[in-house]
């Protein structure tokens, strides 16, 4: 087994893309959870104070990403633009939300990233 340096580039991108294959599980009639029982798969059970926590979080996340994308080649844009087009839903499957909305978001990244450039 190789080591993530002597990985290629390539190779890792392809594997980080792989994971996206399934969309997290779901399968072709949809997620894994049967939704019809009325099972939740989505539910948390987190606290006011954890969520606040977490969006916090996410909150600076996507602004470091955002200075990151400012600082951007174009080909690494390019490349944020293919990711998100990799994880929309393609023909066939059953779009899943998650991937949808995560899509969404990494096409705004790049759009608010280059406002920044921009100015």
């Amino acid at each position: 087994m190789s080591t993530p340096e002597q990985e290629s580039k390539e190779e890792l991108r392809r594997r980080a893309l792989s994971r996206w294959d399934n969309e997290g599980g779901a399968t072709a009639k949809g997620p894994q959870a049967d939704l019809s029982a009325g099972e939740d798969q989505y539910e948390l059970r987190v606290t006011k104070v954890e969520f606040a926590d977490l969006h916090a979080r996410l909150i600076a996340v996507e602004h470091v990403a955002i200075s990151l994308l400012v600082t951007s080649t174009d080909r690494q844009i390019e490349l944020a633009r293919e990711m998100a087009a990799l994880i929309y839903p393609r023909p066939g499957n059953t779009p899943h939300p998650l991937s949808i909305t995560a899509a969404h978001h990494i096409d705004q990244l790049v759009d608010r990233a280059l406002r920044f450039r921009d100015a």
